[in-house]
């Protein structure tokens, strides 16, 4: 399936995601899952919107990382600064500077390894992973393709951000449920 072929199929509210051509379609997540979703929302919606640093989607959301090569994502949450908010229209066309994956039991679609990879190659600058059975979020800043600084955060400990420096977030504010 081309990029062109998926834009045109029928909005879903499923999971849908476009790897190199194969349409990948996944079950809903589970409750847990969109507490977390929620709270990150909410919490990260406050700032940005007081802030005016940018703008907060969440999925589902299509990405269009790359249209040649026929990938297009959908991140739980992402985040395009106020500076690259030409990427933003009926989709989001180009790199996030910001995603946040909520890690499930079982993957949805793909490998973590595979969508790491393909945020950071495309310029992702930064990628939240948040592990719900840990209750813990792991920040990884991307630069040059690569994995620059990695950081993990637990408990009341701050999540640190480069993408949104001034962000009050922990852990335990987002599995507070």
């Amino acid at each position: 399936m081309t990029t062109a072929d998926y834009l045109r199929t029928p909005e879903t509210v499923l999971p849908c995601e476009l790897a190199y051509g194969t349409l990948r379609v996944a079950d809903s997540p589970i409750v847990n899952h969109q507490r977390v979703v929620r709270e990150l929302a909410f919490a990260l919606g406050s700032h940005v919107r007081n802030t005016r640093a940018g703008e907060l989607l969440f999925a589902p959301m299509d990405v269009v990382l790359d249209a040649d090569a026929n990938l297009v994502v959908q991140p739980d949450l992402l985040f395009v600064g106020h500076e690259r908010r030409h990427i933003v229209s009926d989709r989001v066309y180009g790199a996030p500077d910001l995603v946040i994956e909520v890690l499930s039991p079982h993957p949805r679609i793909g490998t973590l390894d595979e969508r790491v990879g393909w945020f950071a190659k495309h310029g992702v600058r930064e990628c939240w992973l948040v592990s719900i059975p840990q209750r813990q979020i792991a920040v990884l800043s991307f630069d040059n393709r690569l994995v620059v600084a990695r950081s993990l955060h637990g408990g009341l400990d701050p999540v640190g951000s480069r993408v949104l420096p001034d962000v009050r977030i922990t852990a335990d504010m987002i599995f507070g449920w």
